[in-house]
């Protein structure tokens, strides 16, 4: 059972699996941060005066100064490089084991013909012999 469990986590169609689905929930955060970005720079943000927004784009709107908040996808971008720097540890974790674990590959050396092959090989010789006498 240890074994099987073995093999069936060394398999690489899982890890990619594994990966894609939580880079892409990564990335998917990137996006819905950037869409969110646009739609507040189109509409001229909903918030007032707020301590870590940039003031990309300010607009007076019922009196009040509004504001363009790139907080949230600044964080998002950090979030992606770090979730994208663990998954590589733990790839190249994986590709180690991967590697320890797999049966050695016998060298490629000189191997013993079978004993019909031999035969065979005699016949041939015999007969090219016997050709170059008549």
């Amino acid at each position: 059972m240890i074994k099987e469990f073995r093999d069936f986590i060394l398999k690489g169609n899982m890890l990619d699996l594994a990966v894609g689905v939580i880079i892409g929930a990564s990335f998917g955060k990137v996006v819905t941060s950037f869409t969110e970005l646009l739609l507040s720079a189109i509409t001229f943000g909903t918030g007032t005066t707020e301590v870590g927004a940039v003031p990309v784009a300010k607009k007076m709107i019922d009196g009040k100064e509004k504001l363009i908040d790139l907080g949230p996808l600044i964080n998002s971008f950090i979030s992606l490089v770090i979730v994208g720097f663990a998954l590589f540890l733990v790839v190249k974790a994986y590709t180690t084991a991967k590697k320890r674990f797999e049966a050695p590959v016998a060298p490629a050396g000189p191997t013993e013909l079978p004993a019909d092959v031999k035969l065979l090989a005699e016949i041939r010789d015999l007969l090219k012999s016997q050709q170059g006498k008549a």
